[in-house]
């Protein structure tokens, strides 16, 4: 059997939502053994969130918690409990990596800091993310990705110039941290082979979404000028956006950069009589006119599908993309060749799509070994395999309330 990057390495998930469990199920995904710390007292907000298998809530029915929780075993803890926070110091005993993502204090709260993860194993390597990092004045205010999408300024240039900002539909900051976060554990990881000290990783989110900002911050910074939002328009394109095309809410975006692409635009559109009009001659003439030029190519896409116009610009050299539904992404033959969907057999769900991973490698790739997990699910296999716990000592600690079961 091929071993994963992360074969060998353990992995104590005490993260919820998105951003911690995407990072530990790359680790997993990658061979990692990885054990995700829940409560059935009070389960991740992950698992109480639509969409539902067949539109039936439950616990253990969330297509969005099981879409990014494949690789994972499951253990319910009760970490208000003292034995329960017992059962996790052994956890973090038998871990070399502890992924959190609690708002500052949580950890501390059950004696679980890194200062005290330490004594109990010195080179463990301890990984929190939260939403503005461990210190500052700011650092221990609550909130979500979303809070994070206006805080880092995402929603303020999202939109049009003339219309109120809007909110994004998904957390930015929950699908950027996790690469940041695996490029500092690996490099904590071989810090430790090194030297055989571990190292608290201190991972703010909002300070990795500014990473995606920097032109706007350089254009504050150096002159002094507020960027503001430009709907689908672009500074250095034109034309620049998305276009109605044949059927139902059916659309094409296209990138036009340099007047050789707008010849080869307008060539693949078979060269219409307005294309040759002075007022579309040069890259500046086209932007003074670019809402009627927007106009003129949708009375042109409208008459064609979105595919046909994206196969007509691609083949001329000009960026374009046909603007895909769900529906459409899922059965994308690009997407189905490459095996970024892994579809395995889910307890309660039953044969069920699961996120794969979008790095390719070719002597350790990453590799589908079981679904997500119900909710407490391996509870008793982690605490007997993996931890050592014997059935009388386990039996107890299930009467004594540990599991919050």
């Amino acid at each position: 059997m091929i071993k994963g990057p992360f074969d060998g390495i353990k992995v104590a998930d005490f993260s919820w939502w998105v951003a911690g469990p995407l990072t530990t199920k790359t680790l997993a995904d990658y061979g990692a053994t990885v054990v995700r710390i829940e409560s059935a007292k009070r389960p991740g907000g992950l698992r109480t969130t639509m969409p539902y298998k067949d539109n039936v809530p439950g616990i253990d029915r969330s297509g969005f918690f099981a879409f990014y929780n494949a690789n994972k075993y499951s253990i319910s803890l009760d970490l208000e409990h003292s034995q329960g926070r017992e059962v996790a110091k052994r956890l973090v005993s038998w871990a070399d990596f502890v992924v959190e993502n609690f708002n500052p204090g949580v950890m501390e709260k059950w004696g679980l800091s890194y200062e005290d993860l330490r004594e109990i194993k010195p080179d463990i390597i301890m990984l929190r993310t939260s939403n503005q990092g461990q210190s500052g004045p700011f650092s221990r205010l609550g909130g979500l990705g979303l809070q994070l999408n206006a805080l880092t300024g995402f929603v303020h240039f999202t939109g049009w110039p003339d219309r109120d900002p809007l909110s994004l539909m998904f957390a930015y900051s929950d699908y950027f941290v996790p690469h940041f976060a695996i490029a500092v554990l690996v490099a904590a990881l071989d810090y430790r082979r090194r030297t055989d000290k571990g190292q608290m990783i201190d991972l703010s989110q909002s300070e990795v979404c500014l990473q995606f900002l920097g032109p706007y911050l350089m254009e504050c910074e150096a002159n002094r000028e507020e960027s503001v939002r430009r709907g689908n328009l672009h500074h250095y394109a034109v034309p620049h956006n998305a276009y109605p095309c044949k059927g139902d809410d059916c659309w094409c975006a296209i990138a036009v950069f340099s007047d050789e692409e707008w010849r080869n635009f307008y060539k693949a559109m078979g060269t219409p009589p307005w294309t040759k009009d002075a007022k579309f001659a040069t890259f500046l003439s086209r932007k003074q006119n670019e809402e009627e030029l927007d106009t003129l190519i949708g009375e042109w896409t409208i008459n064609h599908t979105a595919q046909e116009v994206m196969e007509l610009m691609q083949a001329a050299g000009v960026a374009a993309g046909v603007v895909q539904k769900g529906e459409d992404i899922y059965q994308d033959p690009q997407l189905r060749e490459v095996n970024i969907f892994w579809v395995m057999k889910h307890r309660e769900m039953g044969d069920f799509t699961h996120m794969g991973q979008p790095c390719q490698l070719s002597k350790t790739p990453a590799r589908p070994r079981m679904p997500a997990p119900c909710l407490g699910e391996h509870t008793e296999h982690v605490c007997k395999e993996l931890l050592g716990i014997s059935e009388a000592e386990f039996d107890q600690l299930l009467i004594d309330g540990a599991f919050g079961l």
